[in-house]
């Protein structure tokens, strides 16, 4: 499974049970990422996504993504056993938050293997940081 994040430069991800912020070349860089695959979320983050058709809402999002699914998290912390891949969105400011990524993702296993800046709606700089998760020789 692959897990999409948006923090701000101290790792926070929303504030009073919302989200910080929103962009919407954020919100067009994850559809172009993810293409015709499933993408996995709670009911508050559909808005974000009106006319997308390859998306699923539950709660239990993370235990019903498979392998190949996107799960996209914005209100609370999680640990990311099950993902083979992050996709970290950040935003060049700081906001008030009180849920926090919780962990860095070179300590749970992952390789960065690319940045991307770009400009967004809302936001002058946003950084994309993907990461995969070492694979273990054998």
């Amino acid at each position: 499974m692959h897990i999409i994040v948006c923090i701000d430069e101290k790792g926070g991800m929303a504030f009073n049970k919302r989200r910080q912020t929103r962009d919407k070349a954020v919100q067009e860089k994850i559809l172009s990422l993810i293409q015709d695959h499933t993408l996995w979320m709670r009911a508050y983050s559909r808005e974000l996504f009106p006319d997308v058709e390859n998306i699923q809402i539950t709660e239990d999002y993370l235990g019903r993504a498979q392998k190949h699914d996107y799960v996209f998290i914005e209100q609370e912390a999680f640990l990311p056993q099950k993902a083979d891949s992050l996709l970290v969105f950040r935003w060049n400011r700081v906001y008030p938050a009180d849920v926090y990524l919780g962990f860095e993702p070179e300590k749970q296993g992952f390789i960065l293997q690319n940045t991307c800046e770009f400009s967004g709606t809302s936001h002058q700089k946003i950084t994309l940081c993907i990461y995969e998760r070492e694979v273990e020789e054998q």
